[in-house]
């Protein structure tokens, strides 16, 4: 490691190790001022450039790589002539001849690889590898027959086979961009990422604007969750081919697995607005308002694939449903409801009961409502939403003892507690028991910090009797 090198890795880890400071006004903090810095100085006295002795490349370069092909004999050559334009029209009649012409002689190198391309072109793929494989047992630097061996090898999708034959070819020379992306997928395909992504990089470098090879790279990226690298080629892949959905919805795929759903949302309404997006990709944008609760987005784009004619599924009508609840257009959201509940599959049926519970709920039918909760919770006995929910239509039907069970069997499941000790200190609050609506405020607040019932469980301790002495 080099002195500059040495000096940075100790600055940065010094900056790491150090008490944090707060960040500057323009967001910057002191690790992000010494890199800028050390760039800085950087620029202005660049380090020298690592010795290399000139006299390496001038020995390195005078062996220059003969025999790299081999070479057919006369008689071979003789017979190549005669069947090279057969081989282009008809290749199984120039198997059988240069066959018949060579049987019993031990055929060169270069032969058996004319060989392996007459079998390759006539469709005899097992007898062309067997011709490919005895020319470069033969002659190991035959750099096309380990080509061929690859192309063949690729394409019958046996890529551990194909990385054998690429990397020989990469070892003996071969700089094709082509070459380089093959191998790059074929290790890919079998596991090897890190290699790959090498691969991938190299074929760009040959090759910037192949979007195979771009993609590659991006599923490694994505892969190995390196987001900030995988958005800056999906970008590029959406600024050259912008007509292309699947490029969108990756774009969006990467921001949402980012944890950037807001941005994954400006993507998605870009591409649907300039008629880009498939009917999946809009079903993707729908959900995400759905699950942001941007409740008139969600409903409008849900309404316009069912105007569409597009399947949204029972998932997804009951999501419409519930929106179009939460909105009080409850004859649209019975439509949305009855759609779902019509066939509905044994593993939706919670759904259902559960989005017709808030829709009758919404609508104050409380007895309706109460029925409904209990028949999910014959089905589900601890479903979380369904015990709130009864023991809240217990409450407005005015029987708070069930409505008190109800929560507080309610407490005792997680996603549910929060909910059910507000529920219950706003009974105690409700008949003015003060002091025992206390520790249901402080469990609710050690659950989820909320100013508002920090603010409730001052008052409740102000207004609690004091203990007696």
């Amino acid at each position: 490691m080099s002195p500059v090198a040495r000096n940075l890795v100790i600055a940065v880890t010094l900056a790491l190790l150090a008490p944090s400071r707060m960040a500057a006004q323009d967001g910057t903090t002191p690790l992000d001022e010494f890199i800028r810095d050390w760039q800085k100085k950087e620029a202005e006295h660049p380090a020298p450039a690592p010795h290399l002795d000139p006299k390496r490349i001038i020995n390195e370069s005078s062996d220059f790589l003969k025999e790299r092909e081999p070479e057919m004999t006369e008689e071979e050559y003789a017979l190549y002539e005669k069947s090279v334009t057969l081989l282009a029209g008809n290749p199984a009649f120039a198997v059988k001849l240069m066959e018949t012409m060579v049987a019993g002689h031990q055929n060169s190198p270069a032969f058996e690889f004319i060989l392996g391309n007459a079998y390759y072109m006539s469709g005899d793929l097992a007898r062309a590898r067997v011709h490919y494989e005895s020319a470069v047992a033969a002659f190991p630097t035959f750099l096309r027959a380990w080509n061929d061996l690859g192309v063949m090898s690729y394409s019958s999708q046996n890529y551990p086979e194909a990385v054998r034959c690429f990397s020989q070819c990469i070892a003996l020379g071969d700089h094709d961009p082509k070459t380089f992306g093959m191998l790059g997928y074929c290790l890919e395909r079998v596991g090897n990422l890190v290699p790959a992504e090498v691969d991938y990089l190299q074929a760009l470098a040959g090759d910037p604007g192949n979007a195979d090879w771009i993609e590659g790279l991006l599923r490694i990226y994505v892969r190995g969750r390196q987001f900030g690298r995988a958005e800056s080629l999906v970008k590029d892949l959406v600024r050259n081919e912008p007509k292309r959905a699947e490029f969108w919805k990756t774009y969006a795929d990467i921001l949402i697995g980012d944890g950037r759903k807001l941005d994954a949302i400006a993507v998605l309404e870009a591409a649907n607005d300039a008629g880009y997006l498939s009917a999946d990709d809009r079903r993707l944008l729908a959900d995400l308002y759905a699950e942001r609760r941007m409740v008139p987005e969600a409903v409008a784009t849900y309404r316009q694939l069912r105007d569409g004619n597009l399947e949204l599924g029972e998932q997804r009508l009951l999501t419409l449903a519930r929106l179009l609840t939460y909105e009080h257009a409850y004859a649209q959201a019975a439509d949305a409801l009855g759609a779902a509940e019509a066939g509905v599959v044994p593993a939706y049926r919670p759904g259902c009961l559960r989005a017709r519970a808030e829709w009758y709920a919404a609508q104050s039918e409380w007895p309706k409502a109460r029925a409904t909760w209990q028949d999910l919770l014959q089905l589900e006995p601890m479903n979380a939403v369904a015990l709130l929910g009864l023991g809240r239509a217990e409450m407005a039907g005015g029987d708070e003892a069930r409505a008190e069970m109800n929560f507080e069997e309610a407490v005792r499941i997680p996603d549910a507690a929060y909910d059910a000790h507000i529920e219950l200190a706003t009974l105690e609050i409700k008949h003015r028991q003060y002091q025992e609506a206390i520790p249901h405020l402080e469990r609710a607040l050690a659950l989820r910090d909320s100013g508002d019932i920090r603010d409730l469980l001052s008052r409740m301790r102000t207004l609690a009797p004091a203990p007696s002495q």
